[in-house]
């Protein structure tokens, strides 16, 4: 999006009156619950948003579905924390820390996109790149609107529509990925993936940045934030939002590209945050990688291509198995040996690719015995 003016000032007052309902709201629900063990739902909030709006002027000056949605948003953490072992308890949104987004639904046309700008309520049409138009079909149900840390703006629309038969996987072409700290992944075909390392590229850059913002008025805790430190800060955020970006467009390219070519990807099921810890010494490597995000992309992508996706165990030997006899050889436990000629059928092994032979080789095992 490119706002102008007026228009940046309305969307940063939707997003603090959405982050305001959303406190608010998640306040009523603890104190209630405190109180008597009363347990909220989203009727009730809604409810005392009403009667918030009638002491609160300025809440009527913005999107009211946008208000809307935020305690609907706050009703699905709530209940997730207790249907789901892996969802903590709802926290306070921050003014400085928290993602600024609202989300507001399509009413009659509240909301269109036309080629080089999108209507919303109560903002009316907003200059936008539109990266690509819907087909006309399509049933516009609504939009978010977004603020990255770089000041810059985004909506994400989502639309309902049939979705076409998934295409039935018949081919048999697979490929195995173990992967590796230096080059995202190795393939079975003895293929790295990629040895770029984004963060690593632009950290002089970024380091002098961030010694500059060091040394301006505000860098300090409890000092008020000069103009230069708020001009300094958004120069740190471009470089962190360009190198995301790059690992991004970069990751989306390779996942494309192995979706496309292949029937059947296996990998392992790895915790990437337990390898960057610092017990590893790798952290910085591990995250600059992503991936996780990588495996995400290839999960969806497969998936719509109608292709599988099998995750071998986290603790299957892949290393130290050889690919051709099977013989297991427990030295090879020691991570600087990236070289090793197996003891039984004495073939030469490169690490990883000998690990990626073995993750396809189980991968096709189990979609075997299934």
């Amino acid at each position: 999006l490119y706002p102008n003016k007026s228009q940046i000032e309305y969307l940063n007052n939707c997003f603090g009156c959405c982050r305001f309902v959303y406190n608010q709201a998640l306040k009523w629900r603890i104190l209630a619950y405190q109180a008597d063990g009363t347990s909220l739902n989203y009727n009730d909030t809604a409810f005392g948003l009403t009667a918030l709006k009638k002491q609160i002027a300025w809440l009527r000056d913005v999107d009211s579905i946008a208000l809307q949605q935020a305690l609907r948003h706050l009703d699905t953490a709530y209940n997730n924390f207790f249907t789901s072992k892996r969802s903590g308890f709802p926290k306070f949104k921050s003014k400085r820390h928290s993602k600024c987004s609202y989300t507001t639904i399509n009413q009659g046309g509240t909301i269109s996109i036309s080629d080089n700008g999108i209507k919303l309520p109560k903002i009316g049409i907003i200059k936008a790149s539109i990266h690509r138009l819907p087909d006309p079909v399509w049933i516009l149900k609504s939009a978010t609107v977004s603020k990255e840390r770089d000041d810059t703006y985004y909506v994400s629309v989502l639309f309902e529509y049939t979705k076409p038969a998934t295409p039935v996987c018949t081919g048999a072409k697979a490929i195995g990925l173990d992967y590796k700290s230096d080059g995202l992944y190795v393939d079975s075909n003895g293929r790295t993936g990629s040895n770029h390392k984004y963060y690593r590229e632009s950290h002089k850059k970024l380091a002098k940045e961030q010694r500059r913002l060091s040394r301006k008025c505000g860098s300090k805790k409890d000092e008020p934030k000069s103009n230069n430190f708020i001009k300094q800060c958004r120069k740190v955020n471009k470089i962190h939002k360009h190198i995301s970006n790059q690992r991004l467009d970069n990751l989306h390219k390779l996942s494309t590209e192995i979706a496309n070519q292949y029937d059947i990807v296996c990998v392992e099921n790895l915790d990437m945050k337990v390898i960057s810890n610092k017990g590893f010494g790798n952290g910085k490597a591990t995250l600059d990688n992503g991936f996780g995000m990588f495996l995400s992309m290839l999960e969806y992508k497969l998936a719509d291509r109608g292709k599988l996706l099998v995750r071998i165990d986290k603790w299957f030997p892949s290393s130290q198995l050889c690919s051709c006899c099977g013989y297991r050889n427990p030295l090879i436990k020691d991570l600087s040996i990236r070289k090793w000629e197996c003891p039984a059928c004495h073939m030469y092994h490169d690490r990883d690719t000998n690990a990626a032979v073995n993750i396809l080789n189980e991968g096709l095992r189990i979609i075997a015995t299934k």
